[in-house]
């Protein structure tokens, strides 16, 4: 697969864009993802004409419709930022973009709890910045996440996994487009799925179903919908544990006493938390090899790829 295209706030990769002339680098970003990611980099404030260093902004007014302002003078760049807004996202429907990481807390760029100043002067952290709003609204189905957010594991692992299924899903597109290759990525992806939700996995089994040679737009929109959702359910010990028994019974009748004992110690081992998920995972890969399951080899669930395993896990 190509390199991902990920669009990014700019300041994220040391740019020094921000009203005050400096940058908030974040390390991840720039030097873990940028390695396997083509960034698209993106300052609504600087792109849509204000100047570096500015007058510092914020959101005011009503948090579903918010204005955006400058602190001290009130001077209101709402309109200003929206024209530039709409240009910019007809451009960035031509990037095939596979993901977007925001600015945590910025006006223009902030997806999460961003401050929104009532009449009164007090803050509501409920807002999203305009241009994210805006971004997520054109583009509902890109993953999107925050830098600060991609601290928490859990949470940097489900942007991963949405991002990589994403590209793969660009390159179907690109590439195939058809029905059995839709069944393909659809199998390729099922113990990724499981993982994700199991009840959601089954929901897509039965879109796949419903496939009548006459609708494959609709199925394939369906389909991308429903991944998504899939996709933004969070893996668990306990729904990996599920996930890792079903791919073990594929060559469980093969697996000698010793070797069942010591599989079902590491997956048992890492539910409790005393063995990373790769563990299991390793093992359960050199039994798919060893007794020649042909289907789980194909799993990227079981078989990720060196970029997924360095941006997940810093290996």
């Amino acid at each position: 697969m190509d390199k991902l295209r990920i669009g990014v706030s700019s300041c994220l990769l040391g740019r020094n864009v921000r009203y005050d002339g400096q940058h908030k680098l974040d390390r991840y970003v720039a030097n873990v993802l940028g390695k396997f990611a083509e960034f698209v980099e993106v300052c609504p404030e600087v792109e849509c004409g204000l100047p570096i260093p500015r007058e510092a902004m914020h959101l005011a007014g009503n948090i579903d419709d918010p204005q955006l302002v400058t602190v001290r003078s009130g001077i209101d760049h709402t309109d200003k930022m929206k024209s530039w807004i709409t240009n910019r996202l007809d451009e960035l429907e031509n990037e095939q973009l596979c993901g977007f990481i925001f600015k945590s807390k910025s006006p223009s760029s902030g997806r999460f709890n961003v401050k929104v100043y009532g009449k009164n002067g007090i803050p509501v952290k409920k807002g999203v910045g305009l241009f994210a709003r805006a971004f997520t609204e054109r583009f509902p189905l890109i993953p999107i996440e925050e830098e600060g957010r991609l601290n928490d594991n859990v949470l940097r692992e489900n942007f991963i996994d949405k991002i990589m299924v994403f590209g793969r899903w660009r390159e179907y597109e690109k590439n195939d487009g058809s029905m059995p290759g839709l069944l393909d990525f659809h199998s390729r992806h099922k113990y990724m799925l499981m993982a994700h939700s199991p009840s959601k996995t089954t929901e897509l089994g039965r879109i796949l179903a419903a496939y009548n040679r006459k609708n494959l737009a609709e199925t394939k929109e369906q389909y991308l919908e429903k991944l998504m959702v899939a996709l933004d359910c969070k893996v668990t010990a306990k729904k990996n544990r599920n996930t890792m028994m079903h791919v073990m019974g594929y060559f469980k009748k093969e697996l000698s006493p010793d070797e069942k004992e010591e599989l079902l110690d590491l997956i048992d081992g890492y539910v409790d938390g005393l063995f990373p998920m790769l563990s299991p995972l390793t093992l359960l890969r050199h039994f798919a090899r060893k007794y020649n399951s042909k289907f789980l080899l194909q799993q990227y669930y079981l078989n990720p790829s060196a970029e997924e395993l360095q941006l997940k896990y810093h290996v």
